[in-house]
């Protein structure tokens, strides 16, 4: 395909935004605007224009969006040249940087990438050595800011030179610590990744240039999500030749409690001054009638890039405002809308419906009603997969493999099974540690060590440490992933040996499924690689997926209506939403109201609105409970600003009526209309 075939199927800005090579570009893509397809159709035409694949540097935030971006390119080129373009996540392609340059900062390039319970565990140890673990110690509070620290590249010592009370000294102090029991154990938390990449790049200018020369062009997707030190590499790759188009939504911008900073797409034109600036605004997702109260919601928020969504999809359906008599009688009037419009309209699937709320408690009624109407549902952003006990210990298993300095891995697996190496065994390992200044498994494999334990307990870490040296050697061999990690789980005792953890026999049962099924995700990942990968990839693929990409397959695909917070479901559109308890101190958060962060509230509720496709319901209710107490509750402010221009207020009962004998008719003709045309 030739660059004139690319452009004419894009609509004016589209093309606008795709033709666009050289110098800064900021396309500002609305809800639903073809956002992925100007992205790929950008790339593909960059390769027609003679631009080398190696060159183009694309960075997203989910590899669900990085995996979407590569199908579509190769529709377009070709599955090899597709292949060639290096499309990912920033942290995904900061660790790879790192594999290849991190010796530069002492580390090995086997680091190990520390997860959320390694990092709690971690602050714990810090917490107790400096006498901070008492009950009542915010340390919940101290991990958030030195994400906050390591996000705007505040190294510890800068933080302690910049601590402004006591309590942001003891913080800093931790933060040190921290930092220096991860570098012992050759680990990395998430945001080492940006941090260390940083480094690299200031304290070794010609690393920087080596990475200038093979990305000549780069690609930044859902722009308004970055942070301070995603924008600061992506300032320092792009250097002089400027070659940097970004593709964002300022009016989605809902991720400040990560380190989100809107400032850096609405300061787009002036941090890269002579930017071109395209508006993408024609919606190809939603109807007129979600659009306008879409627009009339967003339109009143102070600080952002002026753009108004509209489509030809027609005028639809117009947005329902329902007012219910309480929280109950709310998910009890959904579930009976989801029967009634699927009774009218039998090509509707439960899929095609999704209930949306601000809070994850307020699921709570929600599941409860529809289980006992029957109504099916899946639930995004319970607890996920990877997160359970058993899929962490077997991981920690396997990170041992790959990085034995990994003292965290070592201590979360000891005893699970049990093995004998109780208490005396973990206590006798942390004093070799300090003395020693050695890793733990390296200590476990001395007879030195081995002495001050029981025989059966000597025994078992002599086993213990062979069966590791044998498959350390095995994995070295890239490819043959799945078969590996079950021959070694069961070796090493962990398989057999989870009826002894979990006592109850169908629990223990259920366990093993579980261990079992992450083997064949493991299968299933190695066979969607294009060259065989080592068991690190492997870890590195697993320890990089976001929240959404761990969303099971099979309940993705299952016809149930979807139940989501409103920020799990960013990305995601569905023909009939439900939106809940819009109301005061719920949807805005209460919190938002105390500290003045209202308008990226609005933003949320911007996103919910345009999830939707064709209907959607704003509820809220005169009462909820709270706290086991049934209290009175005020409309969201936010529904002020849908006017009746844009939004009826029906009562409940005027939409949801008992069936008819013609309704029941329509039903029937609609089956039979369906299968004559099947």
């Amino acid at each position: 395909m030739n660059r004139q075939e690319i452009l004419s199927r894009l609509n004016p800005e589209q093309a606008s935004a795709a033709g666009t090579i050289d110098g800064p570009v900021l396309v500002l893509a609305g809800a639903g605007t073809g956002k992925t397809r100007v992205i790929t159709y950008r790339i593909a035409y960059m390769l027609a224009s003679g631009i080398p694949p190696e060159q183009i540097l694309g960075m997203t935030f989910t590899n669900k969006a990085a995996r979407e971006m590569r199908e579509r390119l190769a529709q377009l080129v070709t599955p090899e040249v597709a292949q060639r373009v290096t499309l990912g996540t920033f942290h995904a392609f900061c660790s790879r940087l790192l594999r290849r340059e991190i010796g530069r900062l002492g580390y090995l390039p086997t680091f190990t990438i520390a997860d959320e319970s390694d990092q709690q565990g971690l602050f714990k140890q810090v917490a107790g050595v400096l006498g901070c673990n008492y009950e009542g110690f915010p340390l919940a509070e101290v991990r958030g800011m030195v994400s906050n620290w390591k996000n705007r590249l505040v190294f510890p010592q800068e933080a302690r030179r910049a601590a402004g009370s006591d309590f942001e000294s003891v913080a800093a102090q931790i933060y040190e610590e921290y930092q220096t029991l991860l570098e012992m154990q050759n680990a990395l938390d998430f945001d080492d990744m940006l941090l260390l990449v940083y480094r690299l790049f200031s304290e070794f200018p010609e690393v920087l240039e080596h990475y200038r020369e093979i990305y000549r062009y780069l690609l930044i997707d859902e722009y308004q999500d970055t942070n301070a030190a995603q924008f600061t590499l992506v300032k320092m790759l792009t250097g002089e030749r400027r070659n940097l188009c970004v593709v964002g939504d300022d009016d989605q911008s809902i991720y400040s409690w990560r380190g989100a900073d809107i400032s850096n797409i609405l300061g787009f034109p002036d941090h890269f001054p002579g930017a071109k600036v395209v508006k993408l605004e024609q919606n190809y997702r939603s109807t007129s009638g979600i659009l306008d109260a879409a627009n009339a919601v967003i339109g009143s928020n102070r600080n952002r890039h002026e753009k108004a969504l509209w489509s030809d999809l027609g005028a639809g359906e117009r947005v329902k405002v329902v007012r219910t008599a309480s929280g109950e009688s709310e998910a009890e009037f959904i579930a009976g809308m989801i029967g009634q419009l699927k009774g009218e309209n039998p090509e509707l699937c439960y899929r095609d419906f999704a209930i949306l709320y601000r809070s994850n408690h307020l699921s709570r009624q929600l599941e409860q009603t529809l289980r006992r109407l029957g109504v099916p549902y899946r639930l995004v952003g319970g607890q996920e997969f990877f997160k359970r006990r058993e899929i962490k210990d077997a991981v920690a298993y396997l990170k041992l493999l790959v990085n034995p300095h990994e003292d965290q891995s070592l201590l979360r697996i000891l005893g699970t099974p049990p093995r004998g190496l109780a208490e005396k065994a973990v206590n006798a390992l942390k004093i070799g540690r300090k003395t020693e200044h050695r890793p733990m498994f390296e200590l476990l494999g001395t007879e030195a060590f081995r002495k001050q334990l029981t025989p059966k307990a000597a025994a078992a870490a002599r086993e213990m440490v062979e069966v590791y040296a044998r498959y350390a050697e095995m994995f070295a061999t890239p490819g043959g992933l799945a078969p590996k990690i079950s021959g070694f789980l069961q070796e090493i005792g962990y398989l057999d040996g989870l009826q002894r953890v979990y006592k109850d026999l169908n629990d223990s049962l259920k366990r093993r499924e579980n261990v079992d099924e992450f083997i064949s995700a493991i299968a299933q990942y190695e066979g969607r690689q294009s060259e065989a990968p080592t068991l690190s990839d492997c870890l590195e693929n697993f320890a990089l997926m976001e929240e959404t990409d761990k969303v099971e397959e099979e309940s993705a695909n299952a016809d149930a209506v979807t139940l989501s917070t409103v920020h799990a479901s960013k990305g995601l559109e569905f023909p009939i939403v439900f939106v809940v308890a819009l109301e005061r101190n719920i949807f805005p958060h209460e919190r938002a109201i105390e500290d003045g962060s209202v308008d990226e509230e609005l933003r949320l509720f911007y996103v919910a609105i345009t999830r939707a496709r064709k209907r959607l319901y704003l509820l809220h209710a005169k009462e909820r409970m709270q706290r086991g107490i049934s209290r009175p509750s005020l409309p969201s402010p936010f529904l002020e600003l849908l006017s009746e221009d844009v939004a009826d207020r029906p009562e409940p009962e005027e939409l949801l009526r008992p069936a008819s004998d013609d309704d029941v008719r329509r039903a029937f003709e609609n089956i039979f209309r369906l299968l004559k045309e099947e």
